[in-house]
């Protein structure tokens, strides 16, 4: 039996009110060392939390959760107190006191859920991103997979690869009797539609885990294009340093921003040129490189400007420079001309991009699907052959592997070290 473990649940710090969750099977007993008594299971009451000595702690809105049916799947009670530092300590230390529980973990809550069949590992996965999103997009990406968006679709792909292992293996069972119908090409087509379905995963990945981390968006141009007053009026701060003396940035500068919903980080680069400086030369080569890793690449032009010849064929978008002196219709940081069509542009572009995101959201997760869609390719191409069979089982253990159900142990400290205490 598990021992009965208790935090925090919500952020630290002072708060209008704090949360402390108890689970395990002595949390009963410590609700009722700490209050009298527990709501019965799936209500809530107000209720006094006692110290030693019958000394009132606060009052506290008291929830209890019988297992299974609740987070974690086991006995779980909650105390919604004032969020004051000396209140959570003094509660938290009378619940030590009790000595029928120690405090959790960071993330062991969750741990026990998975364990308990709560969640599975793919859900843990889309509630850790859910606890870390700051834009819609990071939200709703991370809602559909803690939902069991992709557990479902896991299950559809198991049902084809399954559908496809009981065709094989009746034809090996019945090899030597006359078979009324050739199963191999129903074979063929399950795991075909398998494989197309898990290559759309394979790519819409990649986007997700760009909205998890944030796309980069590079502006480059010749040097006083006025990239860094784009910049800064993109942050509404001053990030960079303007001036007219050319050559002024040397390094990448980034600021963070909510494009559309979406992490966007936007880089101010060293204006590229031919130099003599050894400081410039090395901002113009950072400029470069970290624009060819960049999302998308954004052109700020000026006449008789030459783009180096690693970045001929990536630029993505072009404004023309200073449109404030110049009036060539671009785009002007000084003034604002232009600053919402770049910005619509960005999101325009990068929204194309997540609309290929399916379910899959972690590199890990890909991982698995990758090895099932090599598995069902050897399939296919063996599917006369009695090893066609055993190729299939290997998809259908690494399918089972993206939703936790084998080779759990080896991933759970990874994926349970971006959890906090409380969780």
């Amino acid at each position: 039996m598990m021992q009965t473990i208790f935090a925090q649940a919500t952020a630290r710090g002072k708060a209008g009110v704090a949360i402390i969750r108890v689970s395990g099977p002595e949390a009963r007993a410590i609700g009722e060392v700490l209050c009298g008594s527990v709501p019965t299971a799936g209500s809530h009451a107000l209720r006094a939390v006692w110290g030693e000595g019958g000394t009132t702690l606060d009052q506290a809105l008291v929830l209890w959760f019988e297992g299974p049916n609740s987070f974690t799947g086991e006995d779980v009670l909650e105390l919604h107190l004032h969020g004051s530092v000396a209140v959570i300590r003094a509660v938290e230390a009378r619940i030590a006191a009790t000595g029928l529980a120690r405090e959790a973990e960071a993330g062991e809550f969750t741990k026990r859920a998975l364990l308990n069949d709560r969640l599975d590992l793919a859900q843990v996965e889309g509630l850790g991103d859910l606890i870390e999103a700051e834009t819609e997009a990071q939200r709703e990406q991370a809602q559909r997979v803690f939902t069991g968006a992709l557990s479902e679709k896991m299950a559809h792909l198991r049902e084809l690869g399954i559908r496809a292992a009981a065709l094989l293996t009746a034809t090996i069972d019945f090899a030597d009797e006359e078979v009324p119908v050739d199963v191999l090409p129903e074979v063929r087509d399950l795991l075909t539609e398998a494989m197309v379905e898990l290559e759309q995963e394979i790519v819409g990945s990649h986007v997700a885990e760009r909205v998890r981390d944030g796309f980069e968006v590079a502006i480059l141009g010749a040097p006083n294009a006025g990239k860094s007053t784009l910049i800064n009026t993109l942050a509404g701060r001053e990030i960079a340093i303007t001036s007219d003396i050319a050559g002024t940035t040397r390094d990448v500068l980034e600021v963070r921003l909510d494009i559309a919903g979406l992490p966007v980080t936007v880089l101010d680069t060293a204006g590229l040129r031919d130099s003599e400086d050894a400081i410039e030369v090395i901002g113009v080569s950072r400029a470069v490189e970290r624009a060819l890793a960049a999302d998308l690449r954004v052109l700020l032009k000026t006449d008789d400007f030459e783009l180096p010849t690693a970045l001929e064929q990536n630029i993505d978008l072009v404004y023309g420079a200073k449109a404030d002196l110049t009036g060539n219709g671009g785009i002007s940081g000084l003034t604002g001309e232009g600053v919402d069509q770049f910005v619509a542009d960005v999101a325009r572009i990068l929204s194309e991009r997540v609309s290929k995101v399916r379910t899959a959201i972690s590199s890990r997760q890909r991982q698995g699907m990758q090895r099932a869609l090599v598995a069902f390719g050897h399939a296919i191409s063996s599917v006369e052959t009695e090893i066609a069979a055993e190729h299939v089982q290997d998809g259908l253990h690494a399918l089972d592997s993206v939703i936790g159900h084998v080779d759990v142990e080896a991933i759970l400290g990874e994926i349970f070290s971006r959890f906090c205490i409380g969780k």
